[in-house]
């Protein structure tokens, strides 16, 4: 409430009648460097989706189901009001503006921080509500004196041996899309799509190998725009034998501004600060980042390192199921303890670079909040009874995981037993799935949530999300979920498969693997056919199984599933956790 009070005051001082702050930083990332945490710093709301919109006399902010729980516990008594994403009732944040922002009232935000199309849709409600727009103005330079540095993490070059092509490789293929759609520049603001043409990586965001940057594509010359300070004299002749001129992080805006031709970019990813830059004279297209579908496609090299990776992350897995159903109720464990020790298994591992994101770890009621982080203050200490949810991932320099598993830590309840059940169905489902070449991840979300549907239970999220590699844990363009994505499935393409059961007060269930897409078998007659194959590797806990609700052909795929499972990984385990995996993975 300090905070909210000190930003109104400045909001009076610049004549500002409301404020957004996003969850966003200068690049539309959904993971920031501390520097740009200005939501959190000022709503105290700590999860990664959300916006905030601050009036004189009324505050609110928006986020997605996933932390509906979680906002309203962070949010008590600080006089902002949640409003829930996706909900009946519940107008988006452009509503009600439209609604509320009266003739000559302000609308500020920093442009820097809101992509093209976010500005233009505030433009437009303006203009139509005779109101004024304020892009210039970071309202939280003077009130935020702990405010963290930007970042000055050295970059370094991600091996050919493990991503199949050369930088040089990359930007042929960007120019010869260029080339088809005319276009004589293309700016790139992306930060994971920058790290993969340019085949660099690096620490600006936490469990996110990646660095403030950005880049222009011309015909003829290339620039990467970073502080210089980040690149060392080997990696920065490196770029530039690969064809990267490398200028100041600060430098684009100015030489955006010099552009002429045809510019091309993602008006999803741009800043509107660099799109208003530009020379009014431009043409413009405004497309998908060119490498936002060239990255989604894994090359065999990629594939071949991924498939290393997890089975490496699959042996972490299991010694770390084996500790913990071996230490419960002998020892004392945390949320967070457990959380910690998972690391420590991995970090055993070659090739291992850190968490692909913060572990998720929620016992009992705490897992219902789908993306719960512990505390010092809100941890619960774990007993032999009920359920323990952990999400978790790792970056390795062949690969990044992600996978959920829950724990059936001791005694459950029969609803219990029968969420699990019902989550595994919707999980096989979905890892059974035969398509055809164009279909879409809306086409197949129904398969994942039809046996939950069956009970009239839902989960107010998507089913899965592409995933990036030694990049970005959740990696577009595809998806899996029940709107807005109509990206079709290409052979290549890495998603999760992970649905699930969250009870307010009572109980949080997920189950999730990676699966990858690949051809099945052509028709002459009605074209290709695809495949899910599975590439996440650890044991489904079954005693949260009940075996009853389960089809002949489901128990043939978790039957099969748990024996892949033991093949790929019990060439590396000891005799003694090779006997625990193989009662994990016993036939049912």
């Amino acid at each position: 409430m300090s905070n909210l009070k000190k930003l109104r005051e400045v909001m009076k001082i610049e004549n500002i009648d409301y404020y957004i702050i996003p969850s966003s930083d200068s690049h539309q990332s959904e993971y920031v460097a501390e520097y740009f945490k200005g939501r959190e710093f000022v709503s105290g709301f700590t999860g990664s989706a959300g916006i905030l919109l601050v009036g004189l006399n009324n505050a609110y902010l928006w986020t997605d189901g996933r932390y509906f729980i979680q906002a309203e516990k962070e949010l008590m008594g600080s006089g902002i009001s949640l409003m829930k994403m996706r909900t009946p009732g519940y107008p988006t944040i452009e509503e009600w503006i439209k609604d509320n922002l009266k003739e000559g009232e302000t609308l500020g935000f920093d442009g820097s921080l809101f992509s093209v199309n976010q500005y233009e849709d505030y433009l437009k409600i303006a203009e139509e509500n005779k109101s004024i727009i304020n892009m210039e103005k970071d309202l939280l330079k003077s009130i935020w004196t702990t405010r963290k540095e930007l970042p000055k993490n050295k970059i370094f070059i991600h091996d050919e041996k493990y991503s199949g092509k050369s930088a040089s490789e990359k930007l042929l293929e960007v120019r010869k899309n260029m080339q088809k759609k005319s276009a004589d520049y293309f700016i790139l603001s992306s930060l994971d799509d920058i790290a993969w043409l340019c085949n660099i990586r690096g620490n600006d965001v936490r469990f996110n190998p990646v660095a403030l940057s950005y880049v222009i594509v011309g015909k003829n010359d290339a620039t990467l725009y970073i502080d210089k300070d980040k690149v060392d004299s080997e990696t920065g002749n490196k770029l530039k034998s690969e064809g990267f001129k490398i200028k100041g992080y600060f430098d684009i805006e100015g030489d955006a501004k010099l552009l002429m031709g045809t510019v091309m970019f993602d008006p999803n990813k741009l800043n509107s600060k660099i799109f208003t830059a530009l020379n009014k004279d431009v043409k413009i297209i405004r497309e998908v980042n060119i490498t936002t579908n060239l990255k989604a496609i894994k090359n065999e090299v990629e594939i071949a390192n991924w498939e290393v990776s997890q089975v490496r992350d699959g042996v972490a897995m299991v010694k770390f199921v084996k500790w913990l159903k071996e230490s419960i109720g002998k020892e004392k464990i945390t949320e967070i303890s457990a959380s910690e020790k998972l690391t420590f298994f991995r970090a055993m591992g070659e090739n291992y670079k850190g968490d692909s994101f913060g572990t998720i770890a929620g016992y009992k009621d705490h897992a219902a909040m789908m993306h719960y982080s512990a505390t010092e203050a809100s941890q619960y200490e774990l007993k032999p009874e009920g359920m323990f949810l952990v999400d978790s991932g790792a970056q390795y320099l062949d690969g990044t995981t992600d996978i959920t598993r829950t724990f059936i830590l001791g005694p459950i309840t029969e609803e219990e037993k029968r969420d699990y059940t019902l989550v595994l169905k919707g999980h096989i489902a979905l890892s059974l799935a035969k398509f055809l070449r164009g279909t879409t991840g809306i086409n197949l979300d129904i398969l994942a949530r039809r046996p939950l549907w069956n009970y009239g239970i839902d989960y107010k999220c998507g089913t899965g999300h592409g995933v990036g590699f030694f990049l970005n844990v959740h990696e577009g363009p595809q998806g899996i979920r029940p709107e807005g994505n109509t990206v079709a499935l290409e052979p290549g393409m890495i998603l999760t498969n992970e649905p699930g059961v969250y009870k307010e007060g009572k109980h949080g269930i997920r189950t999730e693997n990676t699966l990858i897409v690949e051809k099945d078998f052509e028709s002459e007659e009605f074209g290709e056919f695809y495949k899910f194959r599975t590439i996440s590797y650890c044991p489904i806990d079954l005693q949260g199984v009940n075996v009853e609700m389960l089809s002949s052909e489901e128990k043939d795929w978790l039957n099969n599933y748990h024996n892949m499972v033991f093949e790929k990984l019990s060439p590396y385990l000891n005799e003694e956790e090779k006997e625990f995996l193989n009662t994990q993975t016993r036939k049912i």
